[in-house]
């Protein structure tokens, strides 16, 4: 029986997770409780909130946890944007990622939407 285990979105999304610690290890301790932290857990947030609705076993829970993670997602890119302007992250490639992984997240949304709605 599949999994969120075998969704490529979910394993997009733990990859971004990586993407994410390793330049935040770097931050300034000052950002610890700031920045950070905030980052790392938008970036946790996507996979868990993946994985948690696919645990549910209904398509309406699930589609309720999808609606959750491009938020995270969204937030996260505002975050790397942030830490942009202030030179701490220079990487674009996060954001194609991060872009990549929300627009998989539409679309399984959208299609366990159009199972409810059936």
């Amino acid at each position: 029986m599949a999994t969120h285990k075998d969704l490529d979105m979910w394993k997009d999304a733990i990859n971004l997770v990586t993407e994410i610690y390793t330049p935040t290890s770097q931050f300034p301790d000052s950002e610890r409780f700031g920045l950070t932290s905030q980052m790392r857990q938008a970036a946790i947030s996507v996979p868990g909130n993946i994985a948690e609705g696919a645990a549910r076993g209904t398509n309406k829970d699930y589609a309720h946890f999808l609606n959750m993670s491009p938020g995270s997602s969204s937030e996260l890119e505002t975050q790397i944007f942030i830490r942009q302007n202030l030179e701490s992250i220079k990487n674009i490639d996060i954001l194609k990622d991060l872009e990549l992984t929300r627009a998989k997240l539409y679309k399984l949304r959208n299609f366990l939407k159009s199972k409810i709605k059936a």
